[in-house]
């Protein structure tokens, strides 16, 4: 991984101005009641019915490990077994932990239609980007194949309202009580850290009756 110091120098050098101005400050304190259930300003990444009998919301951090780890091993049984069947409505919030996967959101949330899309491939291509001599290139490459061009991806980079945005979704993390990722909240109740299938569905199976 990059230090934050090599980090700020690239995205300088694609003119990020908006992603360096005031680096997250992020707020620290108790947890308001409505933390968790309030919708950031970009709305949720949500799938899954909001009738749906167990809500998870998990924060996550793009370059964080264990989230593409969940993601990749995980993700894909919880959503066939429970999401896509209507049993669980399953929410996925920023929590990033560098500059760099604050990038990756942004850059994820600057084209609604393709935000899951694009989550999903900077989890399963983790390793050929965050762990990069040159990140920001892969990054840019990656997008490229979504559609983007070199000034929309520059823009992106450049968006103080999604920048604003993120930043205020991981204010309210903090708030929470979370400093690692990822951390789940099934039903409000919160579970740090990776977890199998098999323990999900211990939590779960519960709550459906």
């Amino acid at each position: 991984m990059m230090t934050r110091r090599e980090t700020l120098g690239l995205m300088v050098s694609v003119g990020a101005t908006a992603l360096l101005a005031n680096l997250p400050a992020w707020a620290q304190g108790p947890a308001p009641a409505g933390d968790l259930a309030t919708v950031g300003p970009l709305g949720d990444m949500a799938l899954g019915p909001e009738t749906a009998k167990v809500t998870i919301i998990e924060y996550a951090s793009l370059t964080c490990s264990h989230c593409a780890a969940f993601h990749k091993e995980t993700w894909p049984e919880l959503k066939k077994r429970f999401v896509d069947t209507g049993k669980v409505r399953f929410i996925l919030r920023e929590f990033p932990l560098d500059p760099l996967a604050l990038a990756a959101f942004m850059l994820a949330r600057c084209e609604p239609a393709k935000t899951w899309a694009m989550v999903d491939l900077f989890f399963e291509q983790q390793r050929t980007w965050a762990f990069s001599e040159k990140p920001l290139d892969a990054l840019q490459q990656m997008t490229r194949q979504a559609g983007f061009s070199q000034e929309k991806f520059e823009s992106c980079l450049k968006d103080q309202k999604i920048y604003d945005a993120v930043n205020d979704v991981k204010n309210r993390g903090e708030r929470l009580g979370i400093n690692s990722t990822p951390t789940f909240f099934v039903n409000g109740k919160k579970y740090s850290g990776n977890m199998p299938i098999a323990e999900f569905e211990k939590i779960i199976n519960p709550l459906l009756g």
